[in-house]
């Protein structure tokens, strides 16, 4: 049981998934504090004088809610920096070290064709057989 585990460990789809969390990880608390230190107030300061930043302050009697679309904005620009620097540093160099390999990662899925009598529409270009239905297809 602990070899079939450790075989598992060590295919290399697993340490590159583990390596990518790692460095995600990472990466995410760096993007936080650029938003936190360097948007964040930004966004603030066009909010107006009142040091709450972009929002709308809601008073229903004696109830006081801030709409803080200031905080919102942050988490977009968040999420697009994020997003960007993975896929810059992560996607982009793997895909090209899997293209020296000969492998084709996050490419195009492969063209499909649609079963005629239950419709399945995931079956390959080359089948003569529905794996579902087991009806006779043509090519």
């Amino acid at each position: 049981m602990l070899k079939g585990f450790k075989n598992f460990m060590m295919q290399g789809q697993v340490v590159v998934v583990a390596v990518g969390l790692v460095v995600a990880t990472a990466f995410s608390g760096l993007v936080e504090s650029f938003t936190d230190s360097v948007i964040n107030p930004l966004v603030a300061a066009a909010g107006g004088p009142d040091d709450l930043g972009l929002g709308w302050l809601i008073r229903e009697g004696n109830n006081e809610t801030f709409v803080d679309i200031g905080g919102f904005i942050s988490g977009i620009v968040y999420f697009v920096i994020f997003m960007a620097v993975i896929y810059f540093a992560i996607v982009v160099p793997y895909r090209a070290y899997q293209a020296r390999r000969g492998n084709e990662v996050f490419g195009d899925p492969a063209p499909t064709k649609t079963c005629p009598a239950c419709l399945s529409d995931d079956l390959p270009v080359g089948a003569s057989k529905c794996k579902y239905c087991a009806t006779e297809l043509t090519a």
